[in-house]
């Protein structure tokens, strides 16, 4: 599913506008982001939840050269699915 028939969907099932969903869509998307970058958690309890983890610089091989390279620090987004959605794909 992409995001057009996600919001095809929504609109189907709430019964709005595909705008309306479009633009519900585009908020939840836009709010979990900034919540992120300010580097909290968004939690939606039986869903899952999203949260900002700290990768360390490190080394790593250009793998064509085989010559060491460094590879710097980042922060990275991870997922951990509820235990609600984790049984529904059981």
């Amino acid at each position: 599913m992409n995001k057009t028939n996600l919001i095809d969907a929504m609109a189907e099932d709430a019964g709005i506008s595909k705008a309306a969903a479009k633009k519900a869509l585009e908020s939840f998307l836009g709010n979990v982001e900034n919540t992120l970058k300010k580097g909290d958690r968004v939690s939606l309890v039986g869903f899952g939840s999203w949260a900002v983890s700290k990768r360390a610089a490190r080394e790593g091989r250009n793998p064509q050269t085989g010559k060491t390279i460094k590879i710097a620090a980042k922060n990275v987004v991870k997922f951990k699915a509820g235990s609600d959605l984790q049984k529904s794909v059981n």
